[in-house]
């Protein structure tokens, strides 16, 4: 029992000693030479920059006002947030009602947010989303002419009717337009029926974006199915053209809805090699006077491809597809953002219910999305839905079961860590997906102190003008280094221990290639050696004292005094506290050590006197 306790208090006096002696200061570990270098530490590190301030330059706040610091002298620069553009989601009670233009609603705030930036120190915003009342949609149709749409082709002559009396509730500025597809010409392989064949084509543009409702029924009575028995397989290739294709197609910034109806699979990047395409899709907008005119000069494109063009033109996708492909679609959609699958009956007969089935969810999730984001800028999302609903990590990013006039908000941290860029401004976007609305962000980088706007070149201070005075220590010409740059070269190597460990061990400056220690804040505890790698201050301690008040703690390890032995000259030599009262060494039946019996052959006690026989 005795022994467990001289462990434990062994064990509780080494912890404690780990924990008072391990320098967890990195303001001054980090052995910054500079302000800006300071800073870019961490937003709890400042700097002095006092005239003949000896110690630490970079320190904490609170140790550098006990340093003697002066007020003036301590420079801190904060990161900031500055709302530059906010103007009110709408409202269309109080903001105008049917008479705003699309441009005039806006349903996210704010839309300029300028961010400061320290190293560390985020900065936060909240973003508002409300989703706008009788907001304007452009819905856009792409449709599979092979001949196995025949009978979704004759329902879909009154689908522009149908869809314009079913989502009044909606809204009211609808327009609607429409596309057909079939397959790459150069990859046919049936023949066509007599006097009834379309001539193959990959992608065509019937009908641009328009509200007369009786034009897009005129121009749909017009078209007839291919009398070719190929399937269909050119749908990736005109949905990124009716995506990429804003001008022509007429999308407006408003609510995008493409409606892909189709009863074949797919074909992606790599499969136009079967009619000897190799040329990678480029991804632009290729249309001559309505018709897609590069499809047997170009593969289909990736998925990737797709995903990117959809995202940025922030098109909501509907595949409306048959049972057989259900599960291929789901797939597809499971990749593509805001997109869904309705399945089509087999007379198409319930084209315009799949449509605003599969709108109403869409519609009902908003999903926050951002630009790539430079290197060392990092960004969360704290989201406040419906009914106290919060979300946080990815779940952040998104709020459901949104209707129309409800607000939800998003609060955004953003964290730069040291100087991205090297310190030159840049903007990211968030915006919500499938939306056009976005907020702009302005990112500033707070790389240096305002001391160093006021830097004296070439100062008299700086061993004759050989170095920028700036703020309060000398920043070194080329060619020069030291703390005054007084020495002809940078000599920093001549003062590590090898190549893994810092300039003097992060204990101290390189003067000239030699290493002068740094000074501790209790004048008994002190570096040394020729890396400044010793010290007398982190040996193991016992009891709550170093080298358990037995001995010299010499580079880190303890020289004990005679008699006391342990990496804290915790245990003594001295062996009367084991004498029995024979005065034998832990009566002959045992080891004395650290001034206790260990006993064996079954015996026990202090001094193992109690035996069993």
């Amino acid at each position: 029992m005795d022994i467990t306790v001289l462990l434990l208090s062994a064990l509780l006096g080494f912890v404690s000693y780990v924990g008072a002696n391990t320098d967890s200061n990195p303001c001054i570990s980090a052995n910054a030479k500079t302000c800006g270098e300071c800073i870019q530490i961490g937003p709890q590190c400042v700097w002095c920059k006092d005239p003949d301030f000896k110690p630490s330059r970079c320190d904490d706040i609170e140790s550098m006002a006990k340093a003697g610091c002066t007020a003036d002298g301590v420079e801190n620069p904060r990161g900031a947030v500055t709302i530059d553009k906010n103007k009110p989601v709408t409202n269309r009670k109080t903001d105008g009602g049917q008479n705003l233009r699309p441009d005039e609603i806006t349903q996210i705030q704010p839309q300029k947010v300028k961010l400061n930036l320290r190293s560390g120190e985020a900065q936060k915003f909240t973003l508002k989303f409300k989703r706008a009342e009788d907001y304007p949609i452009d819905l856009y149709f792409l449709m599979d002419l092979s001949h196995s749409m025949l009978s979704n082709l004759e329902n879909f002559k009154n689908l522009g009717t149908e869809l314009a009396n079913e989502m009044k509730d909606i809204t009211k500025d609808l327009r609607i337009g429409f596309g057909s597809f079939f397959r790459k010409p150069s990859i046919q392989t049936n023949p066509c029926f007599p006097d009834n064949c379309i001539a193959p084509f990959s992608y065509f543009n019937v009908l641009s974006l328009t509200d007369d409702h009786a034009l897009f029924t005129q121009e749909i009575s017009k078209l007839k199915t291919s009398g070719n028995l190929d399937s269909s397989e050119a749908g990736l290739e005109a949905l990124m053209q009716a995506a990429v294709c804003t001008d022509v197609i007429g999308w407006r910034n408003v609510t995008r809805l493409l409606v892909f109806f189709t009863d074949a699979g797919l074909r992606f990047s790599g499969d136009g090699k079967r009619g000897g395409i190799v040329r990678l899709n480029d991804g632009k907008c290729l249309l001559d006077d309505n018709m897609y005119t590069r499809s047997d000069y170009s593969d289909y494109p990736s998925l990737s491809q797709l995903v990117d063009t959809v995202t940025d033109n922030s098109i909501h996708t509907i595949f409306a597809v048959t049972e057989q492909y259900r599960d291929l679609y789901q797939e597809l959609s499971a990749k593509v953002p805001n997109s869904a699958v309705g399945t089509l009956s087999t007379s198409g007969d319930n084209l315009a219910k799949l449509v605003i089935d599969a709108l109403i969810p869409l519609s009902s999730e908003v999903i926050v999305e951002n630009s790539k984001l430079p290197d060392g800028v990092s960004i969360s999302y704290v989201s406040h839905c419906k009914n106290g609903v919060n979300g946080r990590g990815e779940d952040g990013r998104k709020c459901s079961n949104i209707s129309i006039g409800d607000e939800v908000l998003f609060d955004i941290e953003i964290t730069a860590k040291g100087c991205p860029s090297k310190g030159k401004p840049e903007t990211i976007k968030i915006k919500p997906l499938g939306f056009s609305e976005e907020v702009e962000i302005f990112l500033n980088y707070i790389c240096e102190c305002e001391c160093h706007k006021d830097g004296i070149k070439n100062s008299p201070e700086c061993s004759g003008g050989q170095g920028t005075l700036e703020c309060g220590v000398c920043r070194c010409n080329e060619g020069r280094s030291g703390r005054i740059c007084e020495c002809t070269q940078d000599l920093d190597a001549y003062c590590q221990m090898d190549m893994s460990s810092g300039i003097c061990s992060n204990n101290g400056e390189c003067v000239c290639g030699t290493c002068e220690c740094k000074k501790r804040e209790n004048p008994e505890e002190r570096y040394s050696g020729r890396y400044c790698e010793c010290n007398n201050f982190s040996c193991d301690r016992f009891n709550n004292k170093l080298c358990g008040g037995h001995g010299r703690c010499m580079c880190g390890q303890c020289a004990c005094e005679f008699n006391y032995a342990g990496s804290a000259c915790q245990c003594s030599m001295d062996t009367s506290s084991c004498l029995a009262s024979n005065k034998l060494i832990c009566n002959g039946h045992g080891i004395c050590e650290c001034g206790q019996c260990k006993c064996l052959d079954n015996c026990q006690g202090p001094t193992c006197e109690i035996c069993l026989t």
